[in-house]
């Protein structure tokens, strides 16, 4: 049996890890605790044998006057809680970082990739991991994980609104690109692995198909019943916008991790991803 505190109490990523692991009630332990009040300096954590971090500010617009929470959160408070872990005798410490990291918007991510983040989200991020980083030893594990989008029932950022537009729309671009996501309950099942281990180190999950934009959208009218026809007609429209407008590049662009990077032991990948999406929207 292992005791699991999960830092991020609500949270999207921690509640679906919170229900996976309650499918093994003999296995894993599990407690969750918010950072948003104070109250959670005064937590116990020696009873933990994992804390999983992930607590954070994300899907906000950035403005200079929320720029300050970024590093509070995301960078501060991930430290204090990873030394208040290591200090009362947690054995890992997963941490949940991105890959905003990188700061780049399009292209592949190999290994040689530098970390060059452009906004408070992925420099909080990055801060946060090198400081966490430092606390590593033979008896406090870290774990980061750089995740892709990931995506699911009840997920935020641009999933939704692509599911939106795939119920209400009558065609859609037919755009040929690549996206690295990862369907929640394989990303569940990976930290699951985690886990199970004691894995330490930076990890890259993802599924093991890239996303094309206009498949998933294709995908997601068909659970629906509803029909949708892919045009090539918008896609000079597309190219052109993509340069100016980032929220285009986001949808239509390419960006990937190379798949040499998320090749691990033991079998994540529980859904497909054609499945994937029926599970996310029936």
């Amino acid at each position: 049996m292992k005791n699991i505190l999960i830092v991020g109490a609500n949270s999207y990523i921690g509640t679906s890890l919170e229900n996976w692991l309650a499918k093994h009630p003999d296995k894993y332990a599990v407690n969750t605790i918010s950072i948003r009040q104070e109250c959670w300096r005064e937590k116990d954590f020696s009873n933990y044998d994992v804390v999983f971090h992930v607590a954070g500010i994300a899907h906000i617009k950035e403005t200079k006057g929320n720029a300050d929470a970024y590093y509070k959160v995301n960078r501060d408070l991930a430290y204090e809680t990873a030394k208040k872990a290591k200090s009362e005798g947690v054995k890992q410490f997963i941490f949940i970082s991105s890959m905003s990291v990188y700061g780049i918007k399009g292209g592949v991510i190999d290994s040689n990739t530098p970390l060059n983040p452009y906004n408070h989200y992925g420099k909080s991020k990055l801060q946060a991991e090198e400081m966490i980083k430092t606390l590593m030893d033979d008896s406090f594990l870290v774990a980061i994980l750089r995740p892709p989008m990931i995506y699911g029932k009840g997920c935020k950022g641009n999933y939704p609104v692509l599911a939106k537009v795939a119920v209400n729309l009558p065609i859609f671009p037919d755009v040929d690109n690549k996206r690295s996501m990862i369907y929640i309950d394989n990303f569940s099942e990976f930290v699951k692995h985690i886990i199970d281990n004691y894995g330490k180190g930076l990890y890259f999950p993802q599924n093991v198909e890239y996303v094309n934009t206009s498949k998933m959208v294709k995908l997601i009218a068909d659970a629906h019943g509803r029909k949708i026809r892919l045009t090539k007609i918008f896609n000079p429209i597309i190219r052109l916008l993509g340069l100016k407008f980032t929220l285009i590049s986001k949808v239509f662009g390419d960006l990937v991790y190379d798949k040499s990077m998320s090749k691990y032991k033991g079998n994540y990948h529980n859904y497909d991803f054609e499945l994937s999406i029926k599970e996310t929207e029936i």
